[in-house]
């Protein structure tokens, strides 16, 4: 599944249909979740007989299309299904209760309520919102795609404007050559990452960079009255430098990932629990900052592009173990120099990126790079999915990752 985003231009009465739609589907979802809660046994199917019924009351939801109700109701239930998973699986501490839904920021339209121009540059949503006929405006090509290939189409509302997302059903793979690389990535606060090979990628620090400009936009905002246009103007501004940073991580997160992936065959990296590192209140502003779960992401999403293999090990004493003679050396966080009785001398984070590799070499069954094949099926089949157990993830190879 593919995800184009095209910005999308029109009237401010359009744009306030768009709100208008937004906050329709917001309250489909609340009642959905408010029903669940008086019935506990209700199931998905009657979620979506209840859009129904909520059409029928309420003439402000009968005028949002039929699938876009049903959209909306598939994401209370998806909220509702990930709390049941949760309680089977005895997952610690907070089970994720559906709760009723403050901020939404987007519509989701299935197969009916738009319809897209020839030249594509122009769509048209059909449902009695009023939005019209909005102007595409983006760097993606839709022509390369059949209509009947486009699944859902998303508008979202960000601060800097309304964008249109289609949700394309093709998948996604590119064959290129074999480079007999492997690679292990130790991601840290001090540089971005360490690898194998002694190379380090600097920290952007984004946030760090941006947080003077971003202290003073939120001290207008506080200055100004609540309720007023004022407030509202500042508000805009401090929301569009934060989309700003948003923007930029995902940006080199993307760039880097990709660049990883096709010079390597194999790529290991620690399966970190972003969640657990942050409760440290001392670094949870620079882990943030660093944005190592997006990252993984676009590595684990590129390894499936081009038939990389990806694998997660666990990062239990992948800095305290010597690469060289696998003895354990205590260190602690401010000693950035691995010292072994063996003779091994390197810094703390080449001789973790090396046990990583090493671990990950011996998880997929490889000794060495002579037997990677890039053209392999199966190198996208092992890689292993973000939050799952690394165990079951690599037991078969004909198990294949779910889609991002």
């Amino acid at each position: 599944m593919l995800v184009f985003e095209l910005k999308a231009y029109g009237k401010e009465s359009q744009y306030k249909a768009v709100e208008e739609a937004i906050r329709t589907a917001k309250f489909i979802r609340n009642s959905c979740i408010r029903l669940w809660m008086d019935k506990p046994k209700t199931g998905k199917n009657d979620l979506q007989k209840y859009c129904a019924v909520l059409a029928s009351r309420f003439p402000f939801a009968n005028e949002l299309n039929s699938m876009a109700r049903q959209a909306s109701a598939e994401r209370a239930w998806s909220s509702i299904f990930r709390f049941y998973d949760n309680c089977k699986k005895g997952k610690p501490g907070k089970k994720g209760y559906p709760r009723f839904q403050k901020d939404c920021r987007s519509v989701e339209y299935k197969t009916s309520g738009w319809k897209l121009a020839d030249n594509r540059k122009y769509i048209t949503f059909t449902d009695k919102k009023g939005i019209g006929r909005l102007k595409l405006k983006g760097t993606r090509d839709l022509h390369f795609y059949q209509i009947k290939q486009i699944k859902r189409v998303r508008l979202v509302k960000r601060v800097d404007g309304i964008y249109v997302q289609f949700c394309i059903d093709v998948k996604r793979s590119e064959n290129i050559e074999a480079t007999n690389c492997t690679i292990g990535l130790d991601v840290g606060i001090a540089y971005y990452y360490t690898n194998s090979h002694g190379e380090i990628v600097e920290n952007p620090k984004f946030l760090r960079k941006g947080e003077k400009v971003l202290k003073r936009s939120q001290r207008r905002v506080s200055k100004k009255v609540k309720g007023s246009n004022n407030r509202r103007k500042a508000r805009q501004i401090l929301g569009k430098r934060h989309l700003k940073i948003s923007r930029q991580r995902k940006d080199h997160a993307v760039k880097l990932a990709r660049c990883v992936v096709q010079s390597n065959d194999l790529i290991a990296y620690e399966d970190l629990r972003i969640k657990n590192l942050v409760k440290n209140h001392c670094l949870a502003k620079s882990i943030n900052d660093a944005s190592w779960y997006q990252f993984r992401v676009w590595v684990e999403y590129f390894g499936r592009v081009f038939g990389r293999v990806t694998v997660a090990v666990p990062p239990q004493y992948t800095s305290q173990e010597c690469s060289s003679c696998e003895q354990v050396v205590k260190k602690t966080l401010s000693t950035r120099t691995h010292v072994c009785a063996c003779g091994c001398v390197m810094d703390r984070d080449e001789n973790a990126a090396r046990n990583i590799l090493r671990r990950g070499l011996s998880t997929v069954g490889h000794t060495g790079t002579f037997a990677l094949d890039a053209s392999n099926a199966w190198g996208d089949e092992t890689s292993t999915q973000s939050g799952v157990n690394l165990v079951e993830q690599v037991s078969s190879k004909n198990q294949e990752s779910p889609s991002l």
